[in-house]
This record gives C-alpha cells, sequence and structure tokens, in this order.
C-alpha cells in the first residue's frame, strides 16, 4: 500500500510538471531508490540482500572498532541467523554462555548497545562477544587464592597452592629480597595460599608483592647507584 501510494503520487507529479524530461527523470532517482529497498522486521535489507549499514538508525549501526570489522563485514553480507555467543572475561576467571540465533541485524544492534565489547568468529562460525569485567567471577570467589608457585613465580590458585591448579601467573618474585624484607608469618602466609573473596582483596595482595617483583627490585637496585 505505502509503494502503491508513492507511485501514484510521482505519476500526479509527472502530469501537472511542465518541466523537461531531463529534470524529471533526476526528480524520479530518489522514489526508484526508495522502491528498490525492502524492510525486513526492525532492520533494511538491500535487494541484493545485504544488510544496508547505512540505512540503519545510529542507534543501531554497531562501532566499527578493529576487532569486530571482520564480524561485521560478515553479517553485512547474511540474511539468515548466526548463534551468538558471549564469553565474559573477568580478572580473575571467565564464563560463557550461548544467546541463541539470531539475525544479522539483531546481532549487529548488540554490538552498537555494546560498543566496549569485541567480536570474533569461532571455529563453528558463531558470532562471539567477549565482554571485560573488572571484578572475580563467581566461581574465583569461591576458591581463589594467591600464591608461590614451583618457579617462585605469584599465581593465581583454584584452591590452596598445594593443589597446583594454577589459573593466572603475574610476575617473578625476587624470594631473597622477600625474605629480607618481610616478616616471616607473612611469606609462610604466602606459601600457605592468601585467600581473595572480592576485588579489593585482589588488588591488595597483588599490590603489596608487586614491590617484590623481578623486575621492579632490579630498577630500584639500578637508581641506589
Amino acid at each position: 500500500m505505502i509503494i502503491f501510494n508513492l507511485w501514484r503520487k510521482v505519476k500526479q507529479k509527472l502530469r501537472r510538471s511542465r518541466r523537461p524530461m531531463w529534470q524529471l527523470a533526476s526528480g524520479l532517482l530518489v522514489p526508484a531508490a526508495i522502491l528498490s529497498v525492502a524492510f525486513v522486521g526492525d532492520g533494511v535489507v538491500s535487494a541484493a540482500g545485504r544488510t544496508n549499514l547505512e540505512a540503519l538508525p545510529q542507534s543501531q549501526a554497531p562501532a566499527q572498532d578493529d576487532g569486530s570489522r571482520s564480524v561485521i563485514a560478515t553479517l553485512s553480507d547474511m540474511r539468515g541467523k548466526v548463534t551468538v555467543k558471549i564469553r565474559r572475561v573477568y580478572i580473575c576467571g571467565s564464563e560463557s554462555e550461548t544467546i541463541g540465533l539470531l539475525s544479522s541485524v539483531d546481532t549487529l544492534r548488540m554490538m552498537k548497545l555494546h560498543p566496549e565489547w569485541t567480536a570474533m568468529l569461532d571455529e563453528q562460525g558463531a558470532v562471539v562477544m567477549e565482554q571485560r569485567i573488572d571484578d572475580l567471577s563467581e566461581s574465583c570467589k569461591r576458591s581463589a587464592y594467591f600464591g608461590m608457585d614451583k618457579l617462585g613465580r605469584l599465581s593465581l590458585f583454584d584452591g590452596e597452592p598445594k593443589k597446583e591448579k594454577v589459573m593466572r601467573t603475574f610476575f617473578q618474585l625476587d624470594v631473597n629480597y622477600m625474605e629480607s624484607s618481610l616478616p616471616k608469618e607473612r611469606i609462610d602466609e604466602l606459601v600457605k595460599g592468601i585467600r581473595v573473596t572480592d576485588k579489593d582483596a585482589f588488588n591488595s595482595v597483588l599490590s603489596s608483592f608487586g614491590d617484590y617483583a623481578v623486575e621492579r627490585t632490579e630498577k630500584v637496585m639500578k637508581r641506589t647507584f
């Protein structure tokens, strides 16, 4: 009905106008362009079947950062649906969730709503959006310990360090400098494992033992000469 009314207005304009035909032809370019676009759901798809990113409202067009450009290019050529997953990466731990099948337009809209996320395609062709969260995951809050591994590195363990389930390694510790500077009780605490249940405790332990990182202690020694 919209297309029929539009074409009727164009014919009325042709009958009333006395301008040369070349001017009338140029005036018909816009209506012709409108007729060549099909609207699908909330998104816009061209006659060739490609998602028209320029036609998307600003609130729906995704931000084209370096990590997402290839995904955007792939989605712009799609007509069907794609599996979308979200990977939440915490300062300790990670979680994955499958959102389900979404259209290319809905996937692009999600990327626009979260420009701080990065996106990639996995081996199965699913779109994986990665969200960085400045906190500990729930599993880490239940079982994370700071400790020292067998090579003398400050590490984060799943459970007590004696179980040797290293989740993340931070830096090499200057053990000699640490033993000469810290009370024995503090070193024993690190060997047994320092329990962390939130971000503040995590940052506190990391900061306090950061003073004994090999790189940092070497720089301090160089400044004393």
